[in-house]
């Protein structure tokens, strides 16, 4: 399971809810105040949620939240507030600032564990969603590829690359693009090239030739 953050310059709070994550299975990294938070959520591998007390020294909650969705990619990532503020023009302001939830102080174990196992899901699908954009915006680059123009030879079919080096039809493609090739032959080329031969061959031996 993903690292969480709990960021609480409150030590009894902060223990409490470490405490919960752990026995819920979720590894924890803990911040002191809301600048230790920002420098952990700012690193390559920093924990897809995190729980972010709103009063902090050096930089509040609701800061470390506008901070984090200026970085890139920053919808991977799941933030909760928690405080004492129960207004609704304060929740609006922490959703405001960037937060996903908001939880408010004292807080019930079990909507806190609700709370964090949401948010856990909305990270889960905003990966596989992020990892499917990529696949779509590959295939789309594989289909940009093709719908170039191509010089093709009016004889032999080889088609003339980016290098302007001549390739056989089946060598560019694989090239260019995950297409696998398997050969056959179509019902025009079997009478006009393979036929032939066959019965060139039938006359040679003494057989009968093949029937229209």
């Amino acid at each position: 399971m993903c690292c969480r953050l709990i960021a609480d310059d409150d030590t009894l709070t902060r223990q409490m809810i470490e405490t919960l994550l752990l026995k819920w299975g979720h590894e924890v990294v803990v911040a002191r105040d809301g600048k230790e938070a920002w420098q952990i959520l700012q690193a390559e591998d920093a924990p897809q949620l995190a729980i972010l007390d709103w009063m902090m020294p050096e930089m509040d909650g609701a800061e470390v939240c506008r901070n984090v969705r200026g970085l890139p990619d920053s919808e991977m990532t799941c933030l909760i507030l928690l405080t004492y503020k129960g207004r609704k023009e304060d929740i609006v302001a922490g959703l405001d600032s960037g937060a996903n939830d908001y939880i408010t102080k004292p807080f019930n174990h079990e909507e806190l564990r609700a709370r964090v196992q949401i948010g856990c899901q909305m990270v889960m699908l905003q990966t596989a969603l992020a990892a499917r954009v990529k696949e779509l915006e590959e295939a789309m680059a594989h289909i940009r590829m093709l719908q170039g123009f191509l010089p093709i030879c009016s004889y032999c079919k080889k088609i003339r690359n980016d290098q302007n080096y001549w390739q056989q039809l089946e060598s560019y493609f694989s090239t260019h693009s995950d297409v696998q090739f398997s050969h056959g032959i179509c019902p025009d080329c079997y009478e006009k090239h393979v036929k032939p031969e066959i019965e060139e061959i039938r006359k040679l031996d003494g057989r009968p030739l093949l029937p229209d």
